[in-house]
């Protein structure tokens, strides 16, 4: 694996590249993919950052970040959420391999089902792409339960996030200042 951006769609998530692919390739359709990403252990903006950039140029936007209160598991510290539009071409389980490199590069260890963490990255939703399978569900499962994913979500994807459904998810969150750098929602 390296430390360079995640992949060229090609089917090895860990090569230089890009996650959308080489359009060129006609290998696979680009699709709309969505990240969530959460810290609340040690420098979790910096980690944030750093996980975002480690994404490369598929980076389509980045939602405003939200600083939320941990919904489930034992007590622990505030995470800081965002969500991140991507532009890839790679299957779902290929971008959850990428999703599990950068946790791992953030230092994550499980110890704890939704115990503290360095980073947590989800995928919540790629269009026109249902997954059920023991270790991989898109949609993401609990998405509509979890404020701190809906609320980030709406910034970029608000067609994805009902009132309704927004009113009714779990937790309290509270917008922060933007990472420096990304684009943002539109």
């Amino acid at each position: 694996m390296t430390d360079g951006p995640v992949g060229d769609g090609a089917g090895d998530p860990g090569r230089a590249g890009d996650p959308a692919g080489d359009p060129a390739d006609g290998a696979r359709p680009t699709r709309r993919a969505f990240l969530s990403l959460g810290s609340n252990l040690g420098d979790r903006r910096r980690l944030l950052v750093e996980a975002i950039g480690s994404l490369g140029p598929s980076v389509v936007a980045v939602s405003s970040v939200y600083e939320t209160e941990p919904v489930g598991g034992p007590d622990q510290g505030r995470f800081l959420n965002v969500v991140v539009e991507l532009a890839t071409a790679l299957p779902p389980r290929d971008l959850l391999a990428v999703c599990h490199r950068l946790e791992s590069a953030a230092g994550r260890v499980r110890t704890e089902r939704w115990g503290p963490r360095t980073l947590d990255v989800d995928i919540v939703w790629i269009d026109g792409v249902t997954v059920d399978e023991p270790d991989l569900q898109i949609p993401h499962p609990r998405m509509h339960e979890r404020r701190f994913v809906l609320a980030p979500l709406a910034d970029l994807a608000p067609e994805l996030v009902p009132t309704e459904v927004y009113d009714r998810a779990h937790g309290t969150v509270d917008v922060v200042e933007p990472l420096p750098g990304w684009p943002g929602p539109t």
